[in-house]
């Protein structure tokens, strides 16, 4: 007869495959992203030359849409002990999309006017990236699950914290990628569906980061410098992975190369995503255990 804690790691086990909460989904939901990408990426001088003005920017703005769509599914799956409403989750995307536009941008470039600054050489660079739009970003999607759906009795486990952070942070960078697109008259297809990925699943995974201080924070005592040092990582990671996408492609010897800064974005983006994907896992098998046998 099986103990408890193997009871409920089988019990686990068989929840997450009737979900689609196993490695492989969540590694096909991935590959599919980047083979979205890649295919753009090797159609992208094509697709350029055919397509022009409106259709391009239509175009973009599809390119922008998908990945935010995939990654928010990725991380939805892994809520499967009591998913959160639907409206819930959605809701917090849209909202994390209204505070990248309505307060975000105008922090960063009229109060703050990064764009004026912020590619100065040097340590300003990364400073910049990490104290500045770092904090600003993550503070907002933080403030987003805080002020809302954390007082709410959906808010009701530890994995919540990590699904809504996501949420904020998806809607968040899709406002970020809209604007990428517009501005530029549609994009690169190639490199440009690659950038609208890593920073989607960036900020999903980064907002994340922080959605899992506050499931700690809200069901356990964590003491008074617990979610200012998850806003710290965040927004570390943040500013890291901005300053690569910015600076990285500049510093080969080759000349300016963006698929290099998209790489080691990715690389960082991917690595926290990896880590979230296993912090859930984990948290979902605690749950099953502490239910026991009986409950499961």
């Amino acid at each position: 007869m099986l103990g408890g804690r193997a009871f409920c790691d089988t019990h686990w086990d068989r929840i997450a495959r009737e979900n689609g909460a196993t490695v492989r989904p969540i590694i096909a939901l991935v590959a599919i992203v980047l083979a979205f990408a890649f295919v753009l990426g090797l159609l992208g001088g094509t697709l350029s030359a055919v397509l022009t003005g409106p259709a391009l920017i239509v175009a973009g703005l599809i390119v922008a849409a998908v990945p935010a769509a995939v990654w928010l599914v990725a991380f939805y799956r892994q809520d499967v002990l009591e998913p959160e409403p639907k409206r819930y989750v959605l809701g917090t995307f849209a909202l994390g999309a209204v505070v990248a536009e309505a307060i975000a941008r105008p922090v960063l470039r009229e109060l703050f006017g990064v764009q004026d600054w912020l590619h100065d050489a040097g340590l300003v660079t990364i400073l910049g990236s990490i104290l500045v739009v770092g904090f600003v970003q993550e503070y907002l999607k933080y403030a987003v699950v805080r002020y809302t759906v954390y007082n709410s009795p959906e808010f009701d486990e530890r994995v919540d914290g990590v699904i809504y952070g996501a949420a904020a942070g998806l809607g968040f960078a899709t406002m970020l990628n809209l604007h990428y697109v517009v501005e530029n008259g549609g994009v690169d297809i190639g490199a440009g569906a690659a950038t609208v990925a890593v920073t989607a699943l960036a900020h999903a995974s980064y907002s994340g980061v922080m959605g899992s201080f506050l499931g700690r924070a809200k069901f356990e005592r964590m003491g008074p410098v617990w979610l200012p040092l998850g806003l710290a990582t965040a927004a570390g990671l943040n500013g890291v992975t901005s300053w690569v996408l910015r600076e990285l492609p500049a510093l080969g010897t080759f000349g300016y190369n963006a698929w290099a800064g998209l790489i080691g974005a990715a690389l960082l983006a991917g690595g926290t995503f990896a880590f979230l994907f296993a912090t859930l896992r984990r948290i979902n098998r605690e749950t099953v255990l502490r239910m026991g046998p009986r409950s499961a």
